[in-house]
């Protein structure tokens, strides 16, 4: 599949930079090596050398999903836009520009649709005097400016209202968790993509640390004679 001026950046675990054939840039759980990706490519870690970006997508709370929203937000003056606790909380720490959200509702930026959606997980917020409440974890499909719609489904296992993201929302793209120990692993996640039947699978949350040992090959084996094509990139990889 092309993605017909789209372009999808993958900065290991979760992070993805998409920029759009509208020109936007978007980004979703940034976590940069800065603050502790190991995955991260290292050009990236200087925020100086960022251009611009239009919306930051936080998933939900936890440390490898929103460690690098505020500075980034800073930086380039993008939107954050998570669910209403983390909004309050990226704002009380420095990032001006912030949508508060929650699951079922749909953002209109411009010609581009982002819906968050809901997700089966936690979203602690590590704080200065230990972890405080997240709100929930969730996903977003964003439908772009052509039309085509992309799914950051966070972290996340399976569940079965997968299928109503596909009656609703059809991603073509969806970058889905593969794991394992903290997210869904390969077994779920093919199951996951029965649900959703994206044209493209690109699998993320992987390989970062030791506990996460789910494989791209091993969802391909999984996935193999269906109609779903699995692109892997490796951490500063760009598909169009």
């Amino acid at each position: 599949m092309t993605l017909e001026g789209t372009e999808i950046t993958w900065l290991g675990h979760a992070s993805f930079i998409v920029k759009t054939p509208g020109g936007k840039t978007l980004v979703f759980d940034p976590w940069l090596g800065n603050e502790g990706n190991p995955k991260c490519p290292p050009n990236y870690n200087d925020l100086t050398q960022w251009g611009p970006v239009d919306y930051i997508f936080i998933s939900h709370g936890h440390f490898d999903h929103l460690g690098s929203a505020v500075p980034l937000a800073q930086h380039t003056g993008a939107v954050v836009i998570a669910n209403f606790e983390i909004a309050q909380y990226v704002e009380q720490h420095g990032a001006t520009n912030t949508i508060g959200m929650n699951k079922g509702g749909t953002l209109e930026l411009g010609e581009i649709r982002a819906t968050m959606v809901y997700a089966d997980h936690s979203s602690g917020i590590s704080g200065e005097s230990g972890m405080i409440y997240g709100g929930e974890a969730g996903g977003y499909v964003v439908t772009l400016e052509n039309g085509m719609s992309i799914y950051h489904a966070g972290d996340t296992n399976v569940f079965g209202d997968m299928q109503h993201i596909r009656t609703l929302y059809a991603p073509d793209v969806a970058l889905l968790p593969i794991g394992g120990h903290f997210t869904m692993g390969p077994k779920e996640a093919a199951y996951a993509a029965r649900l959703l039947a994206p044209k493209v699978i690109i699998p993320m949350h992987y390989g970062t640390f030791d506990v996460l040992t789910g494989s791209p090959d091993a969802l391909k084996d999984l996935l193999a004679g269906e109609a779903i094509e699995v692109q892997v990139l490796q951490p500063g990889d760009q598909y169009r």
